[in-house]
């Protein structure tokens, strides 16, 4: 077969060769040639054997190497390209923080989770596209996570890494889009602002806080500590609150009778999918939970026409 043929083989060997790197073995020395249809054919005819290599350069414990070695052998650039486009790209933070090396710390330091070490990889990839500079020479990155998230989107119908793991993309898409979220928390959020938060994460709140700790790579001790302090002081906000709510219900006992007393309603199923409505309301912040029953009662009447009640 010409040198100019696509093979996969000779991809398989260099990500051979980079997951050996990233595991610290004796990987000798990097390949000479490989193409880049060499990937983009293995990736179509042995995606299960690509994967394999790739998963074991991130989840290695020295994946910044790894990661290395996949530039060096040119599997970035075929496979992940909104990935190399980081390299040598700087963000303008605290002079001119190099995304790419953020980017390997951000994967080195998260917890050897798979989707998670991909959405380390992954989180940044926006701000190539985003970047703009204020007058005053402030750097900002407006909207990269949203940016990133439909990146991910294209490179996936290109290449297509995740092609037979919906569970896995969707989780390494989730957590592109909201990894910047647990950052922006602060004391003064609502009650209804942090329940609503852990609402909107659901089950993928523990890999989406791991993320946010592994994303502050800042050099200044006192900074990254109150970084770290931000993630667990929400953290805990989100346990206290859930285990309030599961011990106590948001609303009041008797809400039903009253809920009949004041519309004129008799017992009936409209009755409890009237509470529920209530519940939803609350869940969604529009209304604080364990009120007395004035506060639902005219939460009710301010809304009749949305609960149907005339």
């Amino acid at each position: 077969m010409s040198l100019q043929e696509p093979n996969h083989e000779r991809a398989l060997e260099a990500l051979e060769w980079a997951a050996k790197e990233a595991e610290g073995g004796s990987a000798g020395a990097p390949p000479t040639i490989v193409l880049a249809d060499d990937y983009r054919r293995a990736a179509e005819l042995v995606l299960p054997d690509l994967r394999v290599r790739l998963d074991r350069v991130m989840m290695a414990t020295d994946a910044e190497r790894g990661l290395d070695a996949l530039l060096t052998c040119g599997a970035l650039s075929a496979l992940l390209p909104p990935v190399k486009e980081m390299v040598g790209f700087s963000d303008g933070e605290w002079r001119h923080k190099d995304v790419w090396k953020h980017t390997k710390q951000v994967v080195r330091q998260a917890t050897a989770k798979l989707e998670v070490r991909w959405a380390a990889l992954l989180h940044d990839i926006g701000k190539v596209k985003t970047r703009s500079i204020a007058p005053d020479g402030e750097v900002h990155f407006f909207g990269h996570a949203e940016v990133g998230a439909r990146m991910f989107d294209r490179m996936e119908r290109r290449v297509s890494l995740f092609r037979g793991e919906p569970a896995l993309r969707d989780a390494v898409r989730f957590l592109i889009l909201h990894h910047l979220r647990a950052s922006q928390y602060s004391a003064d959020w609502t009650d209804s602002a942090v329940r609503r938060f852990g609402r909107e994460m659901g089950d993928r709140l523990p890999d989406l806080l791991c993320l946010s700790r592994a994303d502050i790579t800042t050099k200044r001790p006192e900074r990254r500590r109150k970084g770290l302090q931000q993630i667990e002081d929400l953290a805990l906000r989100v346990a206290s609150i859930a285990e309030l709510d599961a011990r106590e219900p948001p609303l009041p006992s008797g809400i039903g009778n009253e809920i009949m007393r004041v519309f004129g309603l008799p017992p009936s199923r409209r009755i409890g999918e009237l509470k529920s409505a209530l519940e939803q309301a609350v869940a969604a912040g529009e209304v604080p939970p364990h009120e007395p029953f004035e506060t639902y009662l005219a939460f009710l009447e301010q809304n009749r026409a949305r609960f149907g009640l005339g």
